[in-house]
């Protein structure tokens, strides 16, 4: 293989190669003999500090905040400095944030901004910062999306619509970016353990942060004990995550190295058997088994049971 083709930048989970799919990534591809650029949020800390020490010297740490401009322009340098000449073989998106699973309508809009600046906003900027070097070696894009994306899961609005946003956005790559030879490839996983719910000190904040921005008539027709139920679930989610990543390592791998890589993936046995639920059955019937599958248990607000 020719040299370009060893070129990767990883944009990482919710602290980007800090942690998550992005870290693992990093190692993975490291190991495999590739030289990546692996963004980080944070230059100094642990994760960031793991990725210097145990990797060979084709792995660089560089500072990167996908909602930062200035930090993508001068990512952008600092690769094509690295480079040289060449083009870049492949950039993986992969930054994403989450916040916290609610009701649409107990999301406050700041959830709502920070999914789509991290999951959909960042990721454009960078690629189209980065589709240049992409098109001088005939590269690719590779896309870490979500089931979530693609399948509506109650609790998910604003993680999910950011990207369903991704999702097409890389859609229309794939067919646009064909003439340049650079092909584009969709990564959806459901149900990783990669530090995307964040921590049980985390989802205690944004729960304080929620009841103090609802409105009355909103926090009343819901009922407090509603929305502490949903802090509640965190414990539950986690303990149903699948802790190996390998699965998404493997397809993004072949993604990168496949002459003609599929257009889409989905690695995880949620990824298969939600679609087959939504696609397949009728909605009134879908709807139910989702229902159940995300918020069994919970109970229903307040202003439900009064109208019940």
């Amino acid at each position: 293989m020719d040299d370009i083709i060893y070129d990767k930048l990883i944009t990482g989970s919710q602290s980007r190669c800090d942690s998550g799919f992005g870290h693992a990534l990093a190692k993975h591809l490291d190991k495999l003999g590739f030289t990546v650029f692996a963004g980080v949020l944070y230059l100094d800390g642990p994760g960031a500090e793991d990725l210097k020490t145990s990797g060979s010297n084709r792995l660089m740490v560089l500072q990167l905040d996908v909602t930062s401009s200035e930090q993508i322009v001068k990512s952008h340098a600092q690769v094509k400095c690295q480079l040289k000449n060449r083009g870049l073989w492949a950039l993986v998106n992969n930054a994403g944030v989450l916040e916290f699973v609610a009701d649409a309508e107990l999301l406050p809009m700041t959830i709502y901004k920070r999914c789509m600046d991290v999951n959909f906003f960042g990721a454009v900027e960078l690629t189209k910062m980065f589709l240049p070097l992409l098109h001088q070696a005939k590269g690719r894009l590779v896309t870490i999306s979500s089931i979530a994306g693609t399948i509506p899961l109650q609790g998910y609005a604003a993680y999910g619509a950011s990207k369903a946003a991704l999702t097409m956005f890389s859609n229309v790559l794939r067919q646009e970016l064909a003439m340049w030879g650079v092909k584009v490839a969709i990564i959806q996983p459901s149900g990783f353990k990669t530090g995307l719910f964040g921590t049980t000190c985390q989802w205690n904040n944004q729960h304080r942060q929620i009841m103090q921005q609802l409105s009355p008539d909103v926090k009343t027709a819901y009922g407090e004990n509603y929305i502490i139920a949903l802090k509640e679930q965190y414990g539950k989610w986690q303990a149903n995550l699948q802790g190996e990543l390998q699965p998404v390592l493997n397809d993004i791998s072949i993604a990168l190295r496949a002459k003609n890589p599929k257009s889409h993936y989905f690695p995880g046995t949620a990824a298969i058997f939600l679609p087959i639920i939504y696609y397949y059955l009728p909605s009134c019937l879908s709807d139910i088994i989702f229902y159940h599958l995300l918020r069994s248990g919970q109970g229903v607000p307040d202003g439900v049971k009064e109208t019940g």
